[in-house]
């Protein structure tokens, strides 16, 4: 995406998109966004340390263009894909191949009730998906609840100093400080593992390159 000065409405729609994305356009947005969050997404998975024959739940996938990354770190991985987006659903299948047909699972759900029983998965992350939580403090309730006994769950999140100079960035975000985010999980019953500090360049949705700070928080039940 070329470096131009964008229009209200386009900023509105990149806004939009970011938070759930449909159509063409959020196949498009998707695309970017799997190229931009790709490092974060890699060390979310490396933070995890996944086992063998460990359930992975995944929340807010986008295209999953990272799948067979996930799959390859152990032996007898099973991966759920968790999306409010039919779109990203939809695209996320194309992923599948013969190697990862029996290994991977993609849902729906509606953002708030995750469909798992208790004690059900080893380890889940998400990427990005923590501005767009309508209640954090009951959705870490739900995190813990279907995660196994020692279970381990990667949030990974871009500092709120850094997204709040974004044009795009407006009221359907919740931004975070590593400060605010270890508030939120004092509330909750989850211990804080580790709080990783990261930099990286990245191309923005708006087209321009930036210097993101961003946090990958590991919790452990």
């Amino acid at each position: 995406m070329e470096t131009k000065q964008l229009t209200k409405i386009e900023l509105e729609e990149i806004e939009r998109q970011l938070s759930h994305p449909s159509g063409e356009k959020g196949i498009e947005i998707a695309a970017l966004m799997h190229q931009s969050n790709i490092d974060m997404t890699r060390v979310s998975i490396a933070a995890l340390h996944i086992e063998d024959a460990n359930v992975i739940l995944e929340i807010g996938h986008g295209n999953c263009g990272h799948l067979n990354e996930v799959l390859s770190v152990a032996k007898e991985l099973t991966y759920i894909g968790l999306e409010i987006s039919k779109t990203m659903h939809i695209e996320a299948q194309k992923q599948l191949n013969k190697e990862t047909a029996n290994a991977a699972i993609f849902k729906l759900y509606d953002g708030n009730v995750l469909p798992f029983k208790y004690n059900t998965v080893d380890r889940i992350m998400t990427v990005n998906t923590i501005y767009f939580w309508e209640n954090p403090k009951e959705f870490l309730l739900e995190v813990y609840r279907v995660l196994k006994p020692k279970g381990l769950f990667a949030i990974a999140f871009a500092h709120k100093d850094f997204m709040e100079k974004l044009p795009f960035v407006k009221t359907k975000f919740q931004l975070y400080s590593p400060k605010s985010i270890e508030l939120l999980i004092k509330e909750s019953p989850f211990k804080l593992k580790e709080n990783q500090l990261k930099q990286e360049e990245v191309q923005s949705k708006s087209g321009e390159t930036v210097t993101r700070m961003y946090s990958v928080v590991v919790l452990e039940k």
